[in-house]
């Protein structure tokens, strides 16, 4: 008996969705209320690399969906841990009734051992076992979503057959989390999601990435891919970005990229300053490659490609933070130096305006608590994480344009076990330039220095008014009920 028989799920079952009870867009209201009954089938496929702590919630997440997977592969690759032992506790059929009636999955477990292909070997070995499906559901294996994900990923994917993929709202359950350290990292963490996922609802609906973590891909849209891009595999493996580069593929195939807003799901955070600045590395760093123009290996940029303009504002914006900050304290440090620093309200006002931005943003987290709030109106907390994103910022941007050669999936893979020191890179810089323009600034005469403050500040003046008027911009923007 074939697994769809199996699942013997009746004609009549309907659907069931969310009341829109937060002024979410008229059109997904219709989408919703005018969903077929057709039942698609899903193919699931988890990549999993030392996940032995996470893969039980996760398949057992996915075990208690309202709408359960026709299948589900797990697909262990490189691990040195006890991933595929627990994994395999779950391998078998299994049936259970929810909302959606009786339903029927199996759960295979496949151990590909050395793969130098990594996370992106997996998935495609993963996507030659569902490639016969409609969809393929991907799930990182540290990945725990909300039991109605799937069924409204699924609802919204097959009311429109122009969408070629839609993802989940991510963030962090902070709730298990330990340190003070850790606590506060995966705060920011949980601040930066909450913007790039508002940012993508805001746009449409456009999701620039359809991330890994949870997102569900038509298997018809992956073969136009393939096909296009005369690729063997949806994945590949010249990005650092696999999931990036796939969404543009799927964009410029003619297919949408879209971001649910209801299905949620939690991704496993970066507890270390050494692994959150691997990760972020890693992200800015493929990132910059899709949007650099010309060609760099077998990665092709696409400046003016719909999905970047996330990316290229996200770039820019940081430049801007960098530019006003490292002005700011050297004008100051050099006006105090001399006894020329007389200080101004009016500088209180750009402050006020990013406690009162950073405030609303933690209230549109739908899971927000009392940390994502103090993080906000401490002002301190996030000024201090804002430095950790420039420091990845310019880590990225200096190793892409040194051109040198490196794996940063390995450097990531190293950081997250406690090797590697990169991280401090930043800091040593900091305080090398620090001591060079201190000396410099000791050796110029009077009118030179008079002469430097006085062109100075007017210009970070002016920066800091544009940047204040586009918080002020975001600020009073409608975000349409939206949750993250």
């Amino acid at each position: 008996m074939t697994d769809l028989a199996r699942r013997n799920i009746s004609a009549a079952d309907l659907v069931v969705v969310e009341d829109n009870t937060h002024g979410f867009p008229d059109d997904f209201d219709e989408v919703l209320d005018g969903s077929s009954v057709h039942r698609s089938t899903i193919g699931c496929v988890i990549p999993a690399y030392n996940e032995e702590e996470s893969i039980a919630q996760v398949i057992e997440s996915l075990l208690s969906q309202t709408r359960v997977p026709d299948v589900i592969h797990v697909v262990v690759n490189n691990t040195t841990d006890a991933t595929v032992k627990i994994a395999s506790q779950y391998a078998g059929p299994h049936e259970m009734v929810t909302e959606l009636g009786e339903q029927f999955t199996e759960l295979f477990v496949h151990d590909i051992g050395k793969n130098p292909d990594k996370k992106v070997g997996a998935l495609n070995y993963g996507y030659a076992l569902v490639e016969g499906y409609d969809y393929l559901l991907g799930v990182d294996g540290d990945t725990v979503a909300d039991s109605k994900a799937i069924e409204l990923l699924e609802t919204e994917a097959i009311s429109d057959t122009r969408i070629g993929g839609i993802s989940a709202i991510y963030s962090i359950d902070d709730k298990p989390i330990k340190g003070f350290i850790a606590k506060f990292l995966i705060t920011g963490q949980r601040s930066q999601f909450a913007a790039f996922n508002l940012q993508n609802l805001l746009r449409g609906r456009n999701m620039a990435v359809l991330g890994g973590q949870f997102s569900i891909f038509s298997t018809q849209a992956l073969r136009d891919v393939m096909k296009q891009n005369h690729q063997s595999a949806p994945w590949v493996k010249d990005s650092e970005v696999e999931d990036s580069l796939l969404s543009l593929q799927i964009k410029s195939a003619g297919y949408l990229t879209k971001i649910s807003p209801f299905a949620r799901a939690d991704v496993g955070g970066m507890t270390t300053l050494r692994a959150l600045d691997a990760q972020q590395v890693k992200w800015t760093y493929g990132a910059i490659e899709l949007m650099w123009p010309g060609q760099r290996g077998d990665t092709k940029g696409q400046p003016f490609h719909p999905n970047l303009r996330v990316r290229w504002l996200e770039n820019f914006g940081m430049l801007t933070n960098l530019f006003v900050r490292v002005a700011f304290i050297t004008l100051l440090a050099a006006s105090l130096s001399i006894g020329a620093f007389v200080f101004s309200p009016w500088w209180l006002i750009p402050v006020g305006m990013a406690l009162a931005l950073n405030l609303r943003m933690a209230m549109t987290m739908k899971n927000h608590d009392s940390r994502d709030i103090l993080f906000a109106v401490l002002f301190f907390p996030a000024e201090i994480y804002m430095w950790i994103r420039l420091a990845h910022f310019l880590r990225s941007w200096t190793r892409f344009l040194s051109r040198k050669k490196v794996d940063n999936w390995a450097m990531q893979a190293k950081a997250e076990k406690g090797a590697g020191l990169g991280h401090w890179t930043p800091l040593i810089v900091v305080f090398a330039v620090v001591i060079a323009l201190a000396f410099i600034w000791t050796l110029l005469g009077t009118v030179a220095q008079s002469t430097i403050l006085w062109i100075g500040w007017p210009i970070v003046g002016v920066v800091t008014v544009l940047q204040t008027l586009m918080m002020f911009l975001r600020l009073v923007r409608r975000q349409h009920g939206f949750k993250v």
